[in-house]
């Protein structure tokens, strides 16, 4: 037995490597033309493909954990030149009342006029003013968030993770990884503040497909 287990061992590796081969030339034939090179990325005007958009956000809780939770709704528009992208203009809209903590009743609650204010507020949205670009691509896009009719400044860092042509929906198509924070009392959200952090952390993820 010990024998036969010498044996298979190269045999299970070079399995292995054969996946790894044929995963990775999957990914060539879905994505031709691919360039991870920000400058290479081609300009145009761009659509948020929701399919694959994640907006998530992290808050603590009692400093003992962090809620975690996502909005399941969203939209966006990206219009730029890699070349000249100083004049790089994207907005984004968020449906409020489409928050998800994995929770029925901490989601109903959320969606009421102490947080979220969903009926009366039903989007939050994002329109940029200004972009910098800083070391290795990371590029500081400030705007106005919009939240529950308050209007304020933020900054958020932003990575263009490459593009390629995307066989399956026939488009071009551009994928970013995005962070910024917000704080909830700058919205009028600041019940239960012994309990809940003030600070939201947020991560966007997601892919825009050129018109």
């Amino acid at each position: 037995m010990i024998f036969a287990g010498r044996w298979l061992k190269p045999y299970k590796a070079l399995g292995i490597v054969l996946l790894c081969l044929s995963v990775s030339a999957c990914a060539s034939i879905l994505r031709p033309n691919f360039s991870p090179v920000l400058t290479e990325l081609r300009p145009g005007a761009y659509s948020l493909d929701p399919e694959h958009a994640y907006v998530n956000f992290r808050v603590g809780h009692l400093g003992l954990s962090k809620i975690v939770g996502r909005f399941n709704v969203v939209e966006g528009s990206l219009d730029f030149d890699p070349k000249n992208i100083t004049d790089l203009s994207m907005q984004g809209i968020i449906e409020s009342a489409s928050v998800d903590v994995n929770n029925d009743e901490l989601e109903s609650t959320l969606q009421e006029g102490a947080w979220f204010d969903t009926s009366q507020y039903p989007q939050i949205t994002f329109s940029s003013t200004s972009v910098e670009r800083g070391e290795d691509d990371v590029l500081s896009i400030t705007g106005d968030i919009t939240l529950r009719g308050v209007t304020k400044e933020i900054v958020i860092q932003t990575r263009f993770n490459g593009g390629a042509d995307n066989i399956l929906t026939g488009k071009y198509t551009v994928g970013f990884s995005a962070t910024t924070q917000i704080k909830r009392s700058d919205f009028g959200m600041d019940s239960f503040a012994a309990l809940i952090a003030d600070d939201i952390d947020i991560e966007l993820h997601g892919e825009f497909q050129r018109n």
